[in-house]
């Protein structure tokens, strides 16, 4: 269901994460795919499997989840003025164009959320 305009980002985006972190299997992750999994806790605090790293196409951009905390910080958060003209929440990093993000600084990223998975630290 994504355009053909982010298309090609996707999939460019799914075959870089892939190559990073390959030890994170793939699936599909409601509305995004997910790669890897840790165990969370949902808004009622049950236990719930989530993704270590998700790619979602939203309508103005592409969104790389990474839950993942490093020493207390978010790390997508605390790597932002690294990853390029991208626009980065605590977990969230949104891509309007692929020449935009800092692959280098995106798969430090991704390997680090790999080492360490899960936003309860």
């Amino acid at each position: 269901a994504v355009p053909a305009e982010k298309k090609e980002m996707v999939l460019a985006l799914h075959n870089f994460i892939q190559m990073a972190v390959p030890k994170l299997k793939p699936y599909f992750a409601t509305n995004m795919i997910g790669y890897g999994t840790f165990v969370g806790r949902n808004y009622k605090h049950e236990a719930i499997k989530w993704p270590v790293i998700a790619l979602a196409y939203r309508a103005q951009y592409v969104s790389v989840y990474v839950c993942s905390i490093e020493r207390g910080e978010y790390v997508a958060e605390k790597y932002k003025d690294e990853l390029g003209k991208v626009k980065v929440g605590k977990s969230c990093i949104n891509i309007k164009k692929l020449e935009d993000v800092n692959l280098p600084a995106l798969e430090r990223v991704l390997k680090l959320a790999a080492k360490n998975p899960g936003l309860i630290k």
